[in-house]
């Protein structure tokens, strides 16, 4: 299929944060860094799970500080890039400035589908910096296809390299991913990526057909480690990858070994397609909210998939978990 290698783009040690609310240790980045290294990863992405200052009282605290986190990566990669997420709101010029300085040189700037037009002054700042700069169009489900590219041409013309078609919430079929991979490789002329959450157990399946329209940027982690359900799985992708010949420089059994030795035994609950992580890729809710929709429906003693259906049908976006406080308070007087 093609000549054109594949770029992986590693997010254990930033999706994957959400997955244990941001408690990575010093001593596991480095280890999982190594690994991810070893294994052939292009890049490798380390932030706290909401990216660049995130660690916070609203998203959780990180164990480790964002110095801690990027400088541990950098030092223990020798040869994937180490890169960033920034959502503008939460990410300041500041802290992309601080995260280069520490070693960065790939920055991803995260907005919502609909809001390209306010990762104007990071995309810049970060192109005047020399970085490798990514556009990354979060809960892509909720657009079509040809809305999905006039928001990648905003990016692009800010000064993005890259473009995401990301689906935070686990909520797309194949043939809504193709549409959309589709319409960013026609009307854009940057690198397109495509950056999957397992919700409906189509992560790999999406991610060969992003492959098969023009991506050639794809976002895994060890195991899936991830928010909801977890991200594409780099051991079951690579696999795949390989049986169709789609070139990439991952070692297959390398990521087996990684996902099996070293991931799993730091994950505190299995990455699984549960009912709250199905509910969430059958709702479109972001996948970073599950965590918060558990805690507090046990809380109020209600189901957590009445909160999910809601926050879908409010069509709530990343950022916005307070928002499941006040659902689940109505949901609790209701009851």
């Amino acid at each position: 299929m093609g000549t054109e290698k594949i770029t992986i783009n590693d997010v254990t040690l930033r999706d994957g944060m959400h997955a244990i609310s941001h408690q990575y240790t010093k001593e596991q980045i480095a280890e999982l860094t190594r690994v991810i290294d070893e294994s052939g990863a292009d890049i490798i992405e380390a932030t706290h799970g909401d990216g660049l200052g995130g660690s916070s009282i609203q998203y959780g605290f990180s164990k480790e500080t964002e110095e801690t986190i990027i400088r541990t990566a950098v030092e223990n990669a020798k040869s994937a890039k180490i890169g960033v997420l920034l959502i503008p709101g939460i990410g300041t010029i500041e802290h992309l400035q601080r995260a280069h300085e520490y070693g960065a040189s790939v920055v991803r700037i995260a907005t919502h589908c609909t809001e390209a037009d306010i990762s104007e002054q990071h995309i810049k700042y970060a192109r005047d910096l020399g970085m490798d700069v990514v556009g990354f169009l979060m809960m892509a489900h909720m657009i079509p296809a040809d809305q999905l590219a006039e928001q990648g041409k905003k990016m692009e013309a800010y000064g993005a390299g890259t473009v995401y078609c990301t689906d935070s919430a686990g909520a797309l079929l194949m043939d809504d991913t193709r549409r959309r991979i589709a319409a960013l490789k026609e009307q854009l002329s940057v690198e397109i990526g495509f950056h999957a959450h397992n919700n409906l157990s189509l992560a790999v399946a999406n991610s060969i057909v992003a492959i098969e329209e023009g991506a050639n940027r794809i976002d895994t982690s060890l195991a899936g480690m991830g928010a909801g359900a977890g991200n594409t799985a780099t051991e079951e992708l690579v696999a795949v990858m390989n049986k169709a010949n789609i070139r990439h420089n991952i070692d297959l059994y390398k990521a087996m070994d990684a996902a099996e030795h070293v991931m799993k035994p730091m994950m505190k609950r299995p990455i699984s397609i549960d009912r709250l992580s199905l509910t969430m890729g059958y709702a479109g809710v972001y996948s970073s909210f599950l965590l918060f929709a558990f805690r507090t429906a046990e809380e109020y003693g209600i189901d957590a998939r009445d909160i999910l259906m809601e926050v879908g049908r409010q069509k709530a976006v990343g950022g916005q978990e307070d928002i499941i406080l006040s659902i689940a308070q109505k949901l609790a007087n209701e009851k």
